[in-house]
C-alpha cells in the first residue's frame, strides 16, 4: 500500500467512527428527551386525577 493510501484510509476510518459518536450521542438525547416528556405526561395525569 502506498502512504497516500494508507492516509487515505485512516482519514475514512477516523470519519466513520466520528459520524458513529454523533450517531449514538443523537439517541441519547432523544431517549432522554422522551424519558422527559413521559413523566411530564404522567405528572399532568396524575394532578389532573387529584383535582
Amino acid at each position: 500500500m502506498t502512504t497516500m493510501a494508507k492516509i487515505g484510509s485512516a482519514l475514512a476510518i477516523l470519519l466513520v467512527l466520528s459520524s458513529c459518536g454523533n450517531t449514538i450521542r443523537g439517541i441519547g438525547r432523544d431517549t432522554a428527551n422522551a424519558v422527559n416528556a413521559t413523566q411530564d405526561a404522567g405528572r399532568s395525569v396524575g394532578h389532573a386525577a387529584t383535582r
